[in-house]
């Protein structure tokens, strides 16, 4: 047993902004590159592997990535070429897929594997800027088709004993996700206002935040926030993962013109 790892929810910004000329875009997360690029040294050890639960990837049943040598999926359009040059080469670990199988299954949740699943850009961007080397395995678990909060608090709740068995699981997303709403005066404030309701909700003790977060839906702007929660949702199996650790929010800030928050438990 090694030492309990947190769990982590954190915002990944828009597209590859990291790491291609994107102007304003680029320019406006400064502060996001910053709090990820400090990740790694808040961590009480360094991971043996990383579970990465990305808004990008939806299944039928919670799916693990099998591939030992995952390949690059810019699953975005648009950019400039650079942007489908980018190369994150972590390592996959079959060894964790099957243990995260193992887990589910004993909590009576069926799951699948796809042995050809790429890193997409919900995990290689922002662990691409906390690990620029990529020398910590790292597998993707999806989302479940159908986005059912009491589903996603529910698998997370299965995997509880990887943070004992030197496993980061990060949950990457964004607080915010309304496309129309970036840079408006609107999005602005209904951001401001979802945000101070879900910090609240994540940082509340467990048989509090829990009930809230399947209830999320009529929190304050909460669908002006995410018309589509499939941003929000890798939160609510960070918050199952979580136990009985109440969240902290690490990092809150504007980004694109709304307010955006990670979280961390543990």
């Amino acid at each position: 047993m090694g030492v309990p790892l947190p769990v982590v929810y954190v915002p990944h910004g828009g597209g590859p902004w990291p790491f291609v000329d994107l102007g304003g875009l680029s320019a406006g997360m400064q502060g996001l590159r910053t709090y990820l690029e400090a990740l790694p040294a808040s961590l009480p050890a360094v991971p043996r592997a990383i579970l990465s639960v990305s808004a990008h990837w939806e299944e039928a049943l919670p799916t693990v990535s099998g591939s030992a040598n995952p390949p690059m999926l810019y699953d975005y359009y648009g950019f400039p070429p650079a942007a489908y040059e980018i190369v994150w080469a972590a390592p996959g670990a079959p060894w964790l897929a099957d243990r995260v199988r193992e887990l589910l299954l004993g909590a009576g949740i069926p799951s699948g594997v796809d042995p050809q699943r790429g890193y997409d850009h919900g995990t290689f961007v922002p662990l691409k800027v906390a690990w620029p080397q990529a020398q910590i395995p790292c597998v993707q678990l999806s989302l479940v088709k159908g986005l059912d909060p009491a589903t996603h608090l529910q698998i997370g709740r299965a995997l509880q004993p990887l943070r004992n068995e030197g496993v980061l699981v990060v949950g990457s997303g964004m607080s915010f996700h309304n496309m129309r709403g970036f840079g408006t005066t609107a999005g602005r404030d209904a951001s401001i206002a979802f945000d101070d309701w879900l910090g609240a909700a994540a940082c509340a003790e467990p048989s509090k935040r829990d009930p809230a977060l399947e209830r999320w839906a009529s929190a304050p702007s909460a669908r002006a926030c995410h018309p589509r929660e499939e941003h929000l949702l890798p939160l609510h199996v960070i918050a199952g993962l979580a136990g009985e650790d109440r969240g902290r929010v690490t990092f809150r800030e504007v980004v694109l013109g709304v307010r955006v928050s990670a979280v961390h438990f543990g």
